[in-house]
């Protein structure tokens, strides 16, 4: 069994910059990630909100650039699946893995989060061609256009009224008669001009050859179907995080999301949490690379003292 200072379980860009942040610190690192590196960011035709692109850029040279950066200061990254942590205290953590087992002084989970689907026909062959999962990565590439948003919670109606910003209408199709949303938050939408709203309906399908063109809705009570032309889809009904393997070792919310302090330390020593699989109120990449940057300045720490 290989032994490590610290084992990164997650590729995206919080792991893939605590990985940076570890190797440069002259931590021996492993980086766990299946089945490749990037995370939920690999799906973005565009990304327009990360500093340091004037003209924007995709998501995969993205990450195709992080993973050059870290590994050249030799992070090691293996592409196995982490299936369950053991806690042996100041003796280290084992990982186990589809592959085997490793073994390292701290570990920094940054197993991500994967946004909750519809799983209709049409939604994953047409995800990045209209398709999305976050309004405010992808609503400027929809300027002027016509777009729905599904969901009826705060996340729905806000990326609703945050894509009015750009888009010339935006229907909320939600499948009740009323929204679920704060109160003051529907209040906003409902004030909105460019809000309209469909609702007791679901989405049965996503049309178009190369790009979104129409969905096909239907009414759950009247069982009335129809469809509607749009150019883009965005999914407001929330994410999951991936935190099954440290389900009953660490403090979790009612979402199963990883609860940390500031310096992204978990309930548990040694164990320290970073981007969406944490609790957090803003999921988006630079937050991720910054909470990644934390988790390792800690878990530095934290071996610097176990070495003594």
């Amino acid at each position: 069994m290989a032994e490590y200072d610290v084992i990164i379980i997650g590729g995206g860009p919080a792991g893939l910059t605590a990985g940076l942040y570890t190797s440069r610190a002259r931590i021996r690192t492993l980086l766990l990630e299946r089945p490749l590196p990037g995370g939920q960011i690999l799906t973005s035709p565009l990304v327009e909100n990360y500093p340091g692109f004037s003209q924007g850029v995709s998501g995969d040279r993205i990450v195709d650039e992080m993973v050059k950066q870290a590994t050249r200061f030799d992070v090691e990254i293996k592409t196995e699946t982490a299936t369950s942590i053991e806690d042996l205290g100041k003796d280290g953590k084992v990982v186990k893995t589809d592959k085997g087992s490793h073994k390292a002084l701290a570990i920094i989970l940054a197993m991500g989060a994967e946004p909750n689907r519809l799983n209709v026909p049409g939604e994953d062959r047409l995800s990045g061609k209209g398709v999305s999962y976050c309004a405010t990565c992808d609503g400027p590439l929809f300027k002027d256009k016509e777009v729905i948003v599904v969901g009826g919670g705060d996340t729905a109606v806000e990326d609703a009224i945050f894509l009015t910003t750009f888009c010339s209408k935006v229907n909320v199709v939600h499948r009740r008669d009323q929204l679920r949303a704060t109160k003051i938050i529907q209040e906003r939408a409902f004030q909105n001009k460019k809000i309209n709203f469909i609702w007791d309906t679901v989405v049965t399908e996503i049309l178009g050859e190369q790009k979104v063109e129409n969905v096909k809705l239907k009414n759950i009570k009247t069982g009335e179907e129809k469809t509607l032309p749009t150019s883009g889809v965005f999914m407001g009904i929330g994410l999951s995080p991936n935190t099954n393997i440290v389900k009953g070792l660490l403090e979790m919310d009612e979402k199963d999301c990883i609860i940390t302090n500031d310096d992204m330390v978990t309930s548990r020593e040694g164990i320290f949490a970073a981007g969406d699989c944490r609790k957090r109120s803003f999921h988006q990449m630079v937050n991720a690379c910054g909470e990644g940057a934390t988790a390792a300045y800690s878990a530095q720490k934290y071996i610097e003292d176990l070495k003594g």
